[in-house]
């Protein structure tokens, strides 16, 4: 019987794990149950990290709108006259309505439907009924609140909530991430919008990450991996905000368009772009022990069927896996028995990655909260300079229903 070396396992490299010997602490459970640090999550990372939203080609004509959510918040992606995008937050800035009430449509104007003011595409008061005669009123003021957006390189959106003027860097967590050499031989512009699925999973929203990064689970928990790729030859590079994994395919699977680029991007989205099949994924927060897994699936034109559908199921099937997996972490971190264990800092560099990129982030935060004696909501809207709007503030921040109240905030 011939020899068989004895497998190492996939390659993974990191800054916070290379050259590492000994296992590594993971998060406690506490960071994965804790509804404090959920709100803290929240906070200081859905409300000012770049995220990965959506492709344009689903924004084919112009008017064209989707209705997005994270975390919490909700907000629209619309394409105007110009071909141009812009994204803002789905509250009218008269009374705080919903502007929109379906998850898409095309449409050059929207009107909200309580008191009927009306909007641009590029989020711009178009109409305020009756406000024609007022004084100190300025429409260009009063535009729906934008949200920063950026169309990278290959064509995806991403957003940032931070209301700020100058939210951080796209470039510092993915500089370059978006003309990787693999990606030459694919043109997106040939893929079209096929459907969408979501997959509701009891699981705080860091276990479906940490279980996407790693494939040490994989030899046990899913038996179709090697149809699609070979686990040994798996490498991973996590670096900054994103983490490259690149597999090698038999000529089998080259055949079957089998070939994936896979990438990974802090907090919570991935793309798996395959010569007939594209598919976007993210992990939307619900509340700590709850996540929406979301799907957006592209079909290249040239695709046929069978390799489209095979393609898809595939990944259907390894998905539902992957939600039973994390939605039975969670449910025993929930016991009170369990604390941490011992990751791999090789095979499970990238999820200990991503782990350390969310303990710098959240405990940076909670030190600006600590020295403003508040809590700091990047996504809100900047207070109003009206002594009235001040006072008030002022006075509900000294209740307990205030957010700003130091003594509600747990460091």
């Amino acid at each position: 019987m011939p020899f068989k070396p004895k497998s190492r396992g996939p390659l993974c490299t990191s800054p916070y794990t290379d050259g590492k010997t000994e296992p590594m602490r993971a998060l406690p459970a506490s960071w994965f149950t804790s509804p404090e640090m959920y709100e803290l999550e929240r906070r200081a990372i859905f409300s000012k990290k770049w995220m990965l939203i959506t492709h344009e080609v689903r924004f084919p004509s112009s008017g064209d709108w989707i209705r997005f959510e994270i975390a919490g918040y909700e907000y629209v992606i619309a394409r105007d006259r110009k071909g141009e995008f812009h994204a803002f937050h789905n509250t009218c800035r008269h009374r705080a309505y919903a502007v929109v009430d379906k998850p898409c449509g095309r449409n050059q104007i929207l009107s909200c439907k309580y008191h009927g003011w009306s909007y641009a595409l590029d989020g711009k008061l178009t109409k305020a009924p009756w406000y024609d005669d007022m004084q100190n009123f300025d429409k260009s003021q009063n535009g729906l609140f934008k949200i920063h957006l950026r169309k990278d390189k290959l064509g995806f959106i991403w957003v940032n909530l931070d209301a700020t003027e100058n939210p951080e860097p796209w470039e510092k967590e993915f500089d370059g991430i978006d003309v990787q050499d693999r990606y030459d031989k694919y043109n997106l512009a040939d893929y079209f919008f096929d459907h969408e699925f979501e997959i509701d999973a009891e699981t705080n929203w860091k276990l479906c990450s940490d279980n996407f990064n790693e494939c040490y689970h994989c030899p046990t928990s899913h038996p179709t991996i090697p149809t699609l790729f070979d686990i040994e030859t798996l490498t991973q590079e996590s670096k900054d905000g994103h983490v490259i994994s690149v597999t090698a395919q038999n000529e089998e699977q080259k055949r079957d368009g089998l070939q994936i680029c896979t990438t990974y991007y802090f907090p919570n989205a991935s793309t798996n772009i395959l010569p007939n099949y594209i598919m976007l994924q993210r992990f939307l927060p619900q509340s700590t022990s709850r996540t929406k897994m979301h799907y957006q699936i592209f079909r290249n034109k040239n695709a046929s069927q069978e390799l489209f559908d095979k393609v898809d199921t595939l990944y259907k099937q390894v998905m539902n896996e992957d939600k039973g997996l994390a939605c039975g972490v969670q449910k025993n971190m929930e016991r009170g028995l369990f604390i941490n264990g011992l990751m791999h800092p090789r095979v499970e560099s990238a999820p200990l990655h991503m782990q350390a990129k969310v303990r710098e982030i959240v405990k940076e935060h909670a030190e600006r909260e600590k020295a403003a004696g508040r809590q700091i909501w990047p996504a809100a809207q900047t207070p109003s300079a009206d002594a009235m709007s001040k006072d008030d503030e002022a006075f509900c921040a000294g209740l307990a229903c205030g957010r700003a109240q130091a003594a509600d905030i747990a460091w």
